[in-house]
């Protein structure tokens, strides 16, 4: 069984491997030990109640039962921009207008931004490629909303996540060329990589002090505002079917969208439902018809997908399932109603 769980101490040497697997512009998940054993060591002091709000942060890997090998990651911040600022550009409308000439101009411009501050923020969601198919993404990606449900109390009223921006042919980012590169004086990935690390102090030195004019850029550069990397598209469409939405706040570096919503308002917390396991053979009325279940452990935290929806008022689960989720007879799991095929990818 495939299953998404919280991130433990001897999974950093799996970890560095599959971060290897990304491309750029995937700012929270890099190929570095030191950073992902700090992130993993984060994780336990967030569950342990020691992390301050400003530090706290999940972790989660997804995880092949079968073979041990791990497949994904996805992370959630409990409040962004408390410790570090949490930079983005609002996308504002500015207009000119001339009575006289008879004139009116309308532009986009952007202008730094604090507006994210203290949200929740989805983050670092990355699927080897070797496990896109048979909605794995979806299960990766909808974890986190399992886990917030379960644990509603440990999170902000508002969530956001941003996404990867458009990156062209030569794997370089259009819109990075127009603006940071000019500002900053160091390539995509070094401002990149100073960030991820924390380092960011930089950004405010450095930043544009004025709003930037959008159709004062390139061409390319204007198409890239609010534009989706390619490999990022599936991920957003799972976004925004939770009821995220885009806000016209954008990424300051690639200018990638950022999404957002209301925590109460997603649909994992606001349809998925707490009832007691059986153990048997689920009644499937419609092949492929299965449902998003999680245990309800906050430690040891394990959510994949199983055949079958809620009937009379308890969910069956397979005892190899039961086992892969460490639920027994009786125990209390979130189930998300079957909306999902076996065939999306």
């Amino acid at each position: 069984m495939i299953v998404v769980r919280v991130v433990q101490t001897g999974d950093v040497d799996a970890l560095v491997a599959l971060a290897q697997e990304t491309g750029p512009g995937l700012t929270t998940f890099k190929p570095d030990r030191e950073a992902l054993a700090a992130r993993i060591e984060r994780t336990r002091r967030t569950l342990a109640g020691e992390a301050a709000q400003s530090e706290a942060g999940y972790f989660f890997v997804m995880e092949d039962t079968a073979t041990g090998d791990v497949a994904g990651v996805c992370g959630i911040e409990t409040a962004v921009g408390l410790q570090q600022p949490f930079y983005n550009y609002r996308v504002s409308t500015v207009v000119h207008a001339s009575q006289d000439l008879g004139i009116w101009t309308r532009m986009r411009a952007l202008n730094i931004s604090h507006d994210l501050t203290g949200y929740a923020e989805v983050c670092s969601l990355f699927l080897s490629p070797r496990y896109r198919t048979g909605g794995m993404g979806g299960l990766l990606s909808r974890s986190r909303f399992m886990f917030i449900a379960q644990f509603r109390e440990r999170f902000p009223e508002r969530l956001c996540a941003e996404l990867r921006g458009h990156f062209d042919a030569e794997g370089t980012s259009p819109f990075w060329r127009a603006v940071g590169s000019h500002f900053y004086q160091i390539d995509f990935n070094a401002a990149d990589y100073l960030s991820s690390h924390g380092r960011k102090a930089f950004l405010a030195e450095l930043m544009p002090r004025f709003p930037v004019y959008v159709e004062l850029l390139p061409e390319e550069a204007q198409a890239c505002v609010g534009l989706t990397h390619a490999d990022t598209v599936p991920a957003r469409r799972m976004l925004e079917a939770e009821g995220l939405r885009y806000e016209n706040h954008v990424d300051i570096f690639d200018a990638g969208p950022v999404l957002e919503c209301h925590t109460a308002d997603l649909r994992t917390v606001r349809e998925s439902v707490v009832v007691p396991v059986r153990i048997g053979t689920a009644q499937v009325a419609e092949e492929g018809v299965r449902s998003l279940v999680s245990n309800t452990s906050l430690t040891d935290f394990r959510v994949g997908f199983a055949p079958g929806v809620v009937h009379d008022g308890a969910f069956t689960l397979s005892a190899q399932e039961a086992a892969a989720l460490n639920v027994a007879e009786g125990d209390p799991v979130r189930v998300l109603g079957a909306a999902h095929k076996a065939k999306q990818g």
